[in-house]
């Protein structure tokens, strides 16, 4: 390149000067070829899942558009009909003229949170959350403008459409997340991905995205570190691919791959941006499975001090007004809870007396938090004198760890089986929620024999009171093994807050309708 460019320079400075004088048509110049100046070309994959990421999208913006308008339009009759009925003949576009705004306002403010950006899609917390602060912002500068200018019918946008709109919005896109997924289990509408890194996290970062599906990721391909051209069977349908940058990449194009994700942490800054380089145009997304794999993302902050990027982990407490919040959702919950329970317990209670001898409620000593003991109160699942023959079965355990689980017990009653399956049997428990001795969400109340087998950082799960509901629950109960309880517990012990609460006694609800690993 240089030598083309100094022969040009010489011929430009030695030519004469120029002069008037007719020029013929002169051949095209032959501009020297440079292929690696040449731009990354679109995989067919990244096309694939750019065209169902738009088409999704669309479905986004033409529902929260129908949503907006709606509510908008119903506080505006709503305002005529009850506070103004006579403002429409004085004023016949003030049906139109405030909702319209109030419309354009709101979808303005959806639209630049980025609710609908392709980042979003794989986080509905996310999702929800933008959502949620696009619409306080729009209905916070409508508020501003009410009190600057005291507009007919504003008020009412304000009181009425942005609770109901709200929940609309919120309630659409959690119909449009459970119908994405739904799409992706038929195996439309994914991320077709290939997982690198050492044998071991690779095939811990494989089995977490087969059984979470709501992240949408479908692991096509895998590449092990130090193993190149060795055959490993994470996955039947799985493909093995060499661990170098460049044959990732045109594996990714080979296996119609859109995702990279790296399951191990490296040191090497410049491995990075090597990979991000080779897969321009071949995938959309370079993600990293990092190995603070149990801290959550509101304890993680990234800083950045004169080039230096830090990643800042906030340490976790164990007291203070985060807690009283969570004892006061306990309160409420349990106190509503324990209204419907005495509904439904008398034909509970006349069910197991009919079944079987026995009382209806069985007590049970549990370990809670800094190491208390407390009764536990369920319904009766089992005969009367399970616990003396706990010891002939004990050779059958399927449990794992210092877990006691067995799949056909024959211990558990007809009733019981039933309950257990729905998780009804743990619905007295809002009892020992009111009483402060559990909390409606929290590890799995341990058995004081169970605690005795513990060691090291497994005493972390006493940290914070026991829980009718966890993680635990929600991602498989029985199912799990021992190590993946412990993980599940922990990470919950160490980043729960008030909204993943919220979260998981709504994904509980779900769980209890379609049950799994309950038995």
């Amino acid at each position: 390149m240089t030598a083309w460019v100094d022969a040009t320079a010489s011929t430009i400075t030695s030519s004469a000067p120029p002069r008037r004088r007719r020029f013929a048509a002169a051949p095209p110049l032959q501009e020297p070829t440079w292929a690696a100046a040449a731009g990354p070309r679109t995989s067919a994959a990244v096309k694939r899942r750019m065209l169902w990421e738009r088409r999704y999208r669309r479905r986004l913006t033409v529902t929260d558009a129908v949503v907006v308008l709606a509510v908008t339009a119903a506080a505006s009759l709503w305002h005529l009909s009850t506070d103004a009925p006579g403002a429409l003949e004085a004023d016949p576009w003030i049906l139109s003229r405030i909702p319209l705004a109030t419309a354009a306002t709101w979808l303005l403010a959806l639209a630049l949170s980025g609710t609908r950006a392709p980042g979003v899609i794989a986080a509905p917390q996310t999702e929800y959350r933008r959502v949620a602060l696009a619409t306080g912002w729009a209905f916070g500068l409508l508020a501003l403008a009410f009190v600057v200018f005291p507009w007919e019918g504003l008020r009412n946008q304000v009181i009425v459409a942005l609770p109901i709109g709200l929940v609309a919005l919120l309630t659409s896109r959690r119909l449009w997340r459970r119908w994405l997924v739904a799409r992706r289990r038929s195996g439309l509408y994914d991320s077709r991905a290939i997982v690198l890194g050492r044998s071991v996290d690779v095939a811990q970062v494989v089995r977490t995205l087969e059984r979470d599906d709501q992240l949408g990721f479908r692991v096509v391909g895998t590449a092990v570190e130090g193993d190149a051209g060795a055959v490993h069977s994470i996955r039947p349908d799985a493909h093995s691919i060499l661990a170098s940058p460049d044959a990732v990449a045109q594996a990714a194009r080979e296996l119609g791959a859109d995702t990279i994700i790296v399951a191990s942490d490296v040191s090497e800054g410049a491995f990075a941006r090597r990979l991000s380089w080779q897969l321009e145009g071949a995938a959309t997304d370079l993600v990293w499975a990092s190995r603070l794999t149990d801290v959550a993302s509101p304890r993680i902050s990234l800083r950045h001090i004169d080039g230096l990027p830090l990643v800042q982990m906030r340490i976790p407490t164990f007291e203070g007004a985060q807690h009283l919040w969570k004892r006061a959702l306990d309160v409420i919950v349990s106190v509503v809870a324990l209204l419907a329970i005495a509904v439904v317990t008398p034909i509970i209670a006349l069910l197991i007396r009919l079944d079987s001898p026995g009382p209806v409620f069985f007590r049970q000593r549990r370990v809670g938090r800094d190491g208390r003991e407390f009764d536990i109160i369920k319904f009766r699942t089992m005969t009367e004198t399970a616990e003396t023959e706990l010891a002939l079965l004990i050779a059958r355990n399927e449990g794992s760890g210092p877990l006691f689980k067995l799949r056909a017990d024959p211990r558990v009653t007809t009733v019981g089986a039933v309950l257990r399956r729905f998780s009804l049997d743990e619905l007295p428990q809002f009892w020992n929620v009111l009483r402060g001795e559990m909390s409606v969400v929290g590890p799995r109340p341990p058995l004081p024999s169970e605690v005795g087998g513990y060691d090291g950082h497994v005493f972390r799960r006493l940290y914070i009171k026991p829980g009718i509901t966890g993680l635990w629950q929600v991602s498989g109960r029985s199912d799990l093994s021992w190590e993946e309880s412990v993980r599940l517990d922990l990470h919950y012990v160490e980043n729960w807050s008030v909204l993943t609460d919220l979260r998981i006694i709504f994904r509980t609800a779900t769980v209890m309708v379609r049950p799994k690993g309950a038995y």
